[in-house]
């Protein structure tokens, strides 16, 4: 998106290096990318690096409130999911937002969702490293925010997931993490942290302790969580054996409460008013429908990776949702083609994610790394992407804010 650097990266462009560049993450993490990884980042403006720092601080706002909680509560079917021992705010922290171009050329952010839970940030910190080790990316520009570097960010990943434990107490949960799509993620924590990866099913309790079983089958107390496990896979797994559930009274440290994955998410948009923000309305309080409904967009409130969206809707969709307590209608969005593509290649649209820390005793969370997903097609997700070229999962660079 910076005319300049996008002409010189597109004409110095090798198919080998990209070949190489590949090649190099998979050395980097044991095994290549399950996604389609995109053949350029993203060079961000000046100017829409500052709207986005600063929608981040505006729509964080909200989530300050004295009565969030309270706003929230619906959010957590109760007692199903209710997770004991929440924390004040959110560890971790993502917004993600469409880049549209006007008629003038104007860059804008226009945020999709929110999550507060973990993304990934150990593979976008290393993917970032390696574009600049095989692309040509200029100095000045930066995947890290808030005066991060190489060293402090990793620093501080260690200080919010580690914190004072050693690291053989502290476990990376997931759900069966070796056939997870992000488990790239995961093997880059191991080597960044030092902790467990561990599948819920290993998981073992005894009273309120925790344990693990080593490679020699010695007991290894767990103290701290790094959670990545998403209740709606969780829900779908009644076939998953396990000594604890996650609802359970347990002495242990959440790095990321689980229950922050409902109470901030799509659930969030309605409340939000922001120009960054298009109108959202939860379903069921809805007492007329839009007429110009081909503007909207149907989700449901707690899926991931784009499943069960439905982007042409009609009243009849509508009409016929069984449950619309768990959905909301918002409004679309329009991507641009603010990517200039090499050849005669179409130009890709992208989405961009800012993911944020918030570290016990900071006022407010802080923009850390970021996350970019290019598309040319309806849906953003990378697993919509994984046939063609200029497009899939990336990160952007900044000029400095």
């Amino acid at each position: 998106m910076i005319p300049h650097i996008r002409k010189q990266f597109n004409e110095q462009f090798r198919p080998e290096a990209y070949e190489a560049f590949m090649k190099a993450l998979e050395h980097t993490f044991g095994e290549a990318p399950t996604f389609k990884v995109a053949e350029t980042p993203v060079f961000v403006p000046r100017e829409l690096g500052r709207k986005l720092e600063q929608a981040c601080k505006d729509i964080s706002e909200f989530l300050l409130r004295p009565d969030f909680k309270s706003l929230t509560h619906r959010a957590i079917p109760l007692p199903a999911l209710l997770v004991p021992n929440e924390d004040e705010h959110p560890l971790f922290l993502q917004f993600d937002f469409a880049i549209s171009q006007d008629e003038n050329g104007v860059l804008s952010p226009h945020l999709i969702e929110l999550q507060g839970f973990p993304s990934l940030f150990f593979y976008q910190h290393l993917l970032a490293i390696n574009y600049r080790r095989y692309f040509h990316v200029p100095a000045e520009l930066d995947h890290l925010f808030g005066g991060l570097n190489l060293v402090s960010y990793v620093k501080l990943l260690r200080e919010v997931i580690v914190g004072e434990h050693h690291p053989r107490n502290v476990i990376l949960l997931e759900i069966e993490p070796g056939k997870q799509n992000t488990r790239i993620d995961f093997w880059g924590a191991q080597e960044v942290l030092g902790i467990k990866i561990l599948c819920l099913s290993d998981l073992k309790r005894d009273g309120r302790d925790l344990y693990y079983l080593d490679e020699q089958g010695r007991s290894i107390a767990v103290h701290r969580i790094f959670n990545r496990v998403i209740f709606d896979e969780l829900m779908q797994r009644p076939d998953l054996v396990r000594d604890f559930n996650l609802t359970e009274e347990v002495d242990v440290e959440w790095a990321g409460h689980p229950n922050w994955f409902m109470r901030i998410s799509k659930y969030t948009m309605p409340f939000l008013q922001h120009p960054s923000v298009p109108q959202t309305f939860f379903l069921d309080q809805m007492e007329y429908y839009p007429d110009d409904l081909e503007n909207y967009v149907l989700k449901p409130l707690f899926s991931f990776s784009g499943k069960g969206v439905k982007i042409n809707v009609t009243k009849q969709d509508l009409d016929a949702v069984k449950d619309p307590s768990n959905y909301i209608l918002q409004r679309k969005v329009t991507y641009s083609p603010v990517i200039k593509a090499p050849g005669d290649l179409p130009d890709s649209k992208c989405e961009l994610r800012m993911m944020m820390i918030w570290k016990p005793g900071w006022d407010r969370p802080q923009p850390a790394i970021n996350l970019v997903r290019i598309t040319r097609g309806e849906m953003v997700g990378v697993r919509y992407n994984s046939d063609d070229r200029w497009v899939g999962a990336s990160i952007g660079f900044f000029e400095p804010l």
